[in-house]
């Protein structure tokens, strides 16, 4: 019998038929059902596909290359961080599948009922910031896919201008927005429907611009030398300096930039067929696409250095250039398609499923997955995105990091407390085995302001930049290492069942 099967037999995953909704459930929240287990590796393959080709993941090894390091260390970074990501991302994953629940109910477990809203609104609202900007990048595409078909929308509203945008990009923006909006009122099967689709486009887009870089270059090996133009250091740190100053930074960014999905990566595994499709498919789709997707970056790039005599970083503004070259409104269609679809695969898995799941556990009698996904689109628009866009990588990527704390407690609580059993009922009722003290388990909360203090210590001495640098392994070693001993120490429940 396979471990679902196993799972089903002992009431643990149809205790969804069982939960009548109160304070802490709803439908949405409860745990899915073997009918629900809908997600092969494919399908988990293709969501991680569809989140890793984006804008900034295109852009990311280039900024690598900027900052002093070359092509090929920028790819080792990146290759690295998803590989060190990837070992929460299966651990968190694990418990999402074995008992079918959502983040916000998983985070139960270490931090108690009440006591999990603290992370799971962490997490919330480092994905809304994360979906304004990206609903804006996404509202560019479709401002420049507009203009190309139909001139006069870039003049509509004439001269007028807020925050230094006229009137057809905030038009752009709201049009990006209304669709990230149907397929959050649509459900997760349309969520799983879209990124099944991403993925082939994409990995052929992706394909596309290489293969355009290389023939108009001539030959790979003259991009590959030409990135070395985008350097800005006038000469390479020593090895000591490289470390410290952008092997560090750049490796924790990297595991930051999918720190947060490590954490709420039960509201997709949930729906998983088996453990052996929530990881393989993990495995597959993110140590492949991403540094593959970076690679065609940073060949671009370097071409367009080549071709243009400078280096055009963002692909809208390159795709608008070949467009407008090209004479071609269907190649300006096509490109400004793979834009908007990119960004939407990517925006809606990693930025609008887990502030929706948030908001629902606040109050799950008056709040629903729908309800939840609406007040992140309404707060990613509130937050002034265009005004973030500049500086995403600096405040975004650096909160991403500390939420290593969160991490460092869920993890130690599910592999080395609970040894992965929980309490399935427990989980949506009060007084029961993680109602810890009115709901909140001390134990996580310090641990957790333990881990992100220390990181934040890294700022107020130079000697000690490291500990901000690193900030993601320095704030979940510290955490998972504080909360242990708290817990072995009989400061918390480390009760599990039998």
């Amino acid at each position: 019998m396979s471990e679902l099967g196993q799972v089903e037999q002992a009431g643990l995953v149809e205790l969804a038929g069982e939960l009548p909704p109160g304070p802490f459930n709803n439908a949405d929240l409860a745990p899915t059902r073997i009918s629900e287990r809908s997600w092969n590796r494919w399908n988990l393959a293709s969501l991680w596909v569809a989140m890793s080709v984006c804008i900034p993941t295109y852009m990311l090894a280039a900024s690598m290359i900027e900052s002093g390091m070359n092509w090929w260390q920028s790819l080792m970074t990146i290759l690295l961080g998803n590989a060190i990501v990837l070992v929460p991302l299966a651990i968190n994953g694990h418990a999402g599948t074995r008992y079918g629940i959502p983040f916000p109910v998983y985070a139960r477990a270490s931090f108690g009922l009440r006591g999990a809203h603290v992370p799971s609104l962490l997490r919330a609202i480092v994905a809304c910031g994360w979906f304004g900007i990206q609903t804006w990048i996404g509202g560019l595409a479709i401002h420049v896919l507009l203009s190309t078909l139909w001139p006069t929308w870039a003049r509509m509203g004439g001269s007028w201008e807020l925050m230094g945008y006229g009137l057809p990009h905030y038009l752009s923006f709201l049009i990006f927005w209304l669709i990230n909006m149907y397929f959050v009122w649509a459900g997760t099967e349309s969520i799983k429907w879209l990124e099944a689709l991403a993925a082939p486009v994409l990995l052929v887009m992706g394909a596309t611009l290489f293969v355009w870089a290389v023939g108009r270059v001539g030959d790979l090996g003259t991009i590959l030398r030409e990135s070395n133009a985008l350097i800005r250091a006038e000469e390479p740190l020593p090895t000591s300096r490289f470390l410290l100053v952008l092997f560090v930074p750049w490796l924790t960014a990297m595991v930051g930039y999918w720190a947060t999905l490590s954490l709420n990566i039960p509201d997709f595994t949930r729906y998983a067929k088996s453990q052996k499709d929530q990881i393989s498919g993990q495995a597959l789709g993110l140590l492949t696409t991403m540094p593959l997707f970076a690679f065609v970056g940073v060949a671009v790039t370097s071409a367009t250095l080549v071709i243009y005599g400078e280096a055009i970083w963002n692909p809208i503004d390159l795709l608008a250039r070949v467009t407008a070259e090209a004479n071609s409104p269907l190649l300006g269609l096509g490109a400004m398609f793979f834009l908007v679809v990119a960004t939407l695969s990517t925006n809606i898995a990693a930025n609008i499923v887990a502030p929706a799941n948030s908001f629902a556990n606040l109050a799950p009698r008056r709040i629903s997955f729908r309800m939840g996904g609406t007040i992140a689109g309404l707060i990613g628009i509130a937050i002034a995105p265009w005004k973030l866009l500049d500086m995403y990588q600096t405040w975004l990527i650096s909160y991403s990091g500390l939420l290593g704390a969160v991490g460092g407690v869920v993890v130690c609580d599910y592999l080395l407390i609970r040894r992965t059993r929980l309490d399935l009922a427990g989980l949506y009722r009060k007084a029961g085995p993680y109602w810890y003290q009115g709901g909140i388990n001390r134990s996580a909360i310090i641990a957790l302001v333990a881990g992100i203090g220390v990181a934040l210590i890294g700022t107020l001495d130079e000697r000690l930049a490291f500990l901000f640098q690193g900030a993601w392994f320095s704030a979940a070693s510290v955490s998972f290492l504080v909360y242990l001993g708290l817990q072995r120490s009989g400061s918390g429940s480390v009760d599990a069942p039998a």
